[in-house]
């Protein structure tokens, strides 16, 4: 492999922002992840952080539909969460939540969250802080990640899928566990909500489309990676 097809020595020294937007279902997730491990990058997975920010006000009490209330406890919540791909952990006020923010109810508020405009400004901002404070070598993930986060990224990608596709990784993601209403409330009614505040089902100017319907998880990272490439030369 020489030093230009090597993942972990592409751009060594040079910043390196990979930005990932997508829907739910499109692997944003796991595709990203893997993509940073193979970077030798850190990795930013925007979605925890609203997820997280769900939590705390489900746990606080805090009436989802009051935007003032919401936005407040944004600004307060104390969120931490890894960047690194091998470690994926994710804690509010020094409590380990990993699991909690991946339970269906918060899987179904958390498009309150994410459509609360001031909540959004705040964790935007926390988010550019996290890159920038990654040593500019990294993968960031989520739904407005090429347009708002880090528009000036070296690397600005769509992932997507069918939503045939998308339904189907979600419920293998969740071990068969979800009926097929509970999937397409977490992925296409989800989608919908979200996309009255940020735009990311259709590619940006500058932006390359990835459609992984037709690829499995190994082609899907080795697409990304490609675009990697050819987006920094």
């Amino acid at each position: 492999m020489t030093e230009e097809r090597n993942p972990a020595m592409f751009r060594l020294g040079k910043p390196l922002v990979v930005a990932i937007d997508g829907p739910s279902g499109s692997g944003k997730s796991s595709i990203s992840r893997e993509a940073a491990r193979r970077l030798h990058a850190a990795y930013l997975d925007t979605g925890a952080m609203y997820r997280a920010v769900t939590l705390y006000c489900m746990e606080a009490g805090i009436d989802l539909t009051d935007a003032v209330a919401v936005e407040a406890a944004t600004r307060n919540a104390d969120i931490e969460l890894s960047t690194s791909p091998d470690a994926e952990w994710v804690r509010v006020s020094g409590r380990d939540v990993t699991d909690a923010i991946r339970e269906p109810s918060v899987s179904s508020s958390v498009s309150a969250v994410a459509t609360t405009l001031g909540a959004r400004a705040e964790l935007v901002r926390r988010q550019q802080q996290m890159i920038a404070d990654s040593g500019l070598r990294i993968v960031a993930e989520g739904r407005d990640i090429t347009t708002v986060v880090a528009p000036r990224a070296e690397v600005r990608i769509l992932l997507t899928a069918s939503e045939e596709a998308r339904m189907r990784r979600r419920g293998v993601q969740l071990g068969g566990t979800q009926s097929a209403a509970a999937l397409k409330e977490q992925v296409l009614t989800r989608d919908a909500k979200d996309s009255t505040v940020v735009n990311f089902q259709q590619a940006a100017d500058g932006v390359v489309t990835i459609d992984s319907s037709d690829l499995d998880f190994e082609e899907t990272v080795q697409a990304v990676l490609d675009v990697v490439y050819s987006s920094t030369h």
